[in-house]
């Protein structure tokens, strides 16, 4: 044999034998990092292919020193200037938030103390008083409040929602009731019923009797007009069996355990889970302002660049506030937290004191309220929301304690080629019992005001959770290619992260935003457009964060319409508009040649004296579930739509107004939505 064939040259083949065997080496410690940061539950492939990663240089700039440090302070990333490159620069924009909010809160943030999601540059914002408004709470460093137990997602409309089998979403609306207690339902000829008795057939088919013991023909539920546009469905009893019935009279074929009125989630060891939500600095004096109205033109939208940044800033300052970090931009949190007690592994998690109600637990069906205590809470979940350069809809993304659930199958592409990860149940999970099987997902417990009862066939107890879309893609081999990115990014940071960082026992499951940012239609949604978080949606999973949230106006905030401003700014300073001087002339100029007198179209008269009446909290003729202006909601006010040329979007018809001559300004569309969020006040 020649010589060659033994000796191995200085260059060449060394240099192969050298890289290979680096990659051998570093390969194994992976693997041996993973099984120490994952032994208890959960763990990554370590084989995935790196198609989403960040660089060791990158990872190191994400640090307020510029270099890694255990459990050091990570900066926001730069939302102004995000690249905008799908997928990757998402998923990173994703991991460095989340890396940030977690981090000890510095000085710069209040003094420091705490994370900084909870420090006072974050305030929590309080659930619903009587009349359905929130409020911004200041926050107290290391201290949580508010905290609630409701884990059903909510519609765009604050009602419960459920899934269908074929994965649509259902709004639930509230049931109506008769001054005796009897829910009614409509007949054939629209009239209200009261429903007397109820069965079923062999087909799940219904039968109502009214109190003679009539069959009551072709019932209907009773809806409100401004639903009707929706997917929305109202929910009966029928021999304990929850039914729900679309306007048309149709039984809509729910997945089993997706009857969303109040569930609320108990964790193995016993404790129930509880829910907070947060927003930061920018989020809280953007609204302020806006709703005071200080921004001209008036926003309808979150901030996303410079030029909308600047205006608020310079606003806060004026009220003495100074931001820490203002190129975060906007940005709302949702995380989800169990009692620490009886937790194995409790460093583990992030803690933080909280204050929770106690229950009276003796009877196993029903648990009253006694009080309040404060305790240690473990962080378990973590929705990461915000606006970033060219998405005003938001990136939504999440994150979950790697000893949670378990994932149901998925398929992966590693180096070697595409991988199937079978479900596996076994392990010590905080939400599934180890070795459990079907049914998974299903509700044991709701919240009813401040009790809570069991869900037939239960008692008060803890269910077994899936994550059914692991890494928020379906299963499939058709999302092998998105399971891995995901796999890679959190291979990537967990790898780089020091050993001991509490950070790395929480694992990046997903994040979705829209093409381009525009508001969330069917096929726009992308990303991990199916990921749910197994602490948050427990029981809906499937779905699509924008299923709910349907807008890319402030709207797709479910708290930005109900919260009150930080504060008032004086009338002297802000003068809000005046319908006489500023939206009477517009209907001079641009509508009345066609809309006065007795003949205007759709009875709609535009002329001063009759405008206001026939325009305020009146249906519009083509779109009846819409009001022409609704006070203080630029998105349901049909007239809006009708001048800007979206009615179509959201079901209306005709053409764009006016229907002759040039169209209107936008600096007067701005001032007709100025005038809406003020409230639509009369001449």
């Amino acid at each position: 044999m020649p010589k060659s064939m033994h000796t191995i040259p200085k260059s060449g083949n060394l240099a192969r034998v050298i890289k290979l065997t680096l990659i051998a080496v570093l390969s194994v410690v992976a693997i041996a990092r993973a099984a120490v940061w994952f032994a208890n539950a959960q763990s990554l492939p370590a084989d995935a292919k790196a198609t989403c990663t960040v660089t060791t240089p990158l990872f190191a700039s994400w640090f307020e020193t510029g270099a890694v440090s255990l459990n050091g302070v990570v900066k926001p990333a730069d939302s102004v200037n995000f690249p905008n490159i799908p997928n990757c620069s998402f998923y990173q924009w994703s991991e460095q938030m989340f890396l940030w909010l977690t981090s000890p809160a510095p000085a710069s943030y209040g003094g420091g103390g705490g994370r900084t999601f909870s420090s006072p540059a974050f305030y929590d914002v309080s659930p619903p008083d009587a009349s359905d408004k929130r409020t911004f709470i200041p926050h107290t460093p290391g201290v949580i409040r508010n905290l609630n137990l409701r884990v059903s997602q909510l519609g765009p409309h604050g009602l419960p929602v459920i899934k269908d089998r074929l994965g649509r979403i259902f709004e639930v609306e509230q049931p109506r009731i008769a001054p005796n207690g009897k829910q009614l339902i409509l007949d054939s000829s629209g009239r209200s019923i009261e429903i007397e008795s109820a069965r079923l057939e062999a087909n799940r088919k219904p039968i109502f009797l009214d109190k003679a013991g009539k069959v009551i023909p072709t019932p209907k539920p009773i809806i409100r007009p401004e639903l009707s546009e929706t997917l929305t469905v109202q929910k009966f009893i029928i021999n304990k069996v929850p039914i729900f019935i679309d306007p048309f009279g149709n039984v809509i074929d729910t997945e089993e355990g997706q009857a969303n009125d109040g569930n609320a989630l108990l964790a193995q060891n016993g404790s129930l889970v509880y829910y907070t939500t947060t927003v930061n600095d920018v989020y809280a004096y953007f609204l302020t302002g806006a709703k005071n109205l200080v921004f001209q033109p008036f926003p309808t939208k979150f901030p996303t660049t410079k030029e909308e940044l600047t205006k608020v800033v310079a606003f806060a300052s004026v009220h003495g506030k100074t931001f820490p970090d203002p190129n975060a931009l906007a940005v709302e949190v949702k995380s989800s937290w169990v009692e620490a007690a009886g937790l194995p592994n409790l460093s583990s998690y992030i803690t933080m004191q909280g204050t929770i109600p106690t229950y009276d637990k003796s009877d196993p069906n029903h648990w009253s309220p006694t009080g309040h205590k404060t305790v240690l809470l473990a962080l378990v979940g973590m929705h990461v929301v915000g606006s970033v350069n060219g998405h005003p809809e938001m990136i939504w993304a999440t994150f979950e304690h790697f000893d949670n659930t378990p994932n149901a199958e998925y398929t992966y592409n590693s180096t070697t080629g595409p991988k199937t990860v079978a479900q596996n149940t076994a392990g010590a999970w905080l939400f599934c019992a180890s070795g459990a099987t079907n049914p998974f997902n299903v509700a044991h417990l709701k919240a009813s005001a401040a009790d809570l009862n069991s869900v037939s066939p239960f008692t008060i107890s803890p269910s077994n959770t899936l994550r059914v879309n692991a890494w928020g893609s379906p299963a499939g081999a058709s999302s092998a290619a998105k399971n891995t990115e995901i796999i890679a990014i959190n291979n990537s940071v967990l790898g780089m992260l020091p050993s001991g960082d509490v950070r790395k026992n929480y694992m990046f499951t997903g994040a979705t935003w829209t093409k381009f940012g525009a508001a969330p239609i069917e096929g726009n949604e992308v990303g991990t457009n199916k990921m749910a978080n197994s602490t948050m949606e427990t029981y809906q999973q499937g779905g699509n964060c924008f299923d709910c949230h349907t807008s890319n106006t402030t709207s797709v905030s479910h708290v930005f319409g109900p919260l009150k401003p930080l504060f008032s700014v004086p009338i002297n300073i802000v003068l809000k508009p005046n319908y006489t001087a500023k939206i009477q002339p517009i209907w001079d100029q641009k509508c009345i040649a066609c809309h006065s007198g007795a003949g205007a179209p759709k009875g709609l008269d535009l002329t001063a004296g009759n405008s206001y009446d026939l325009l305020v909290n009146v249906n519009s003729v083509e779109l009846p579930s819409m009001k022409r202006i609704k006070p203080n909601d630029v998105a349901h006010s049909y007239l809006v739509h009708k001048v800007e040329g979206t009615q179509g979007t959201v079901g209306g018809s005709g053409g764009k107004m006016p229907a002759s001559g040039c169209c209107l300004s936008a600096a007067q569309i701005n001032d007709i939505k100025a005038w809406i969020n003020a409230g639509a006040p009369p001449p």
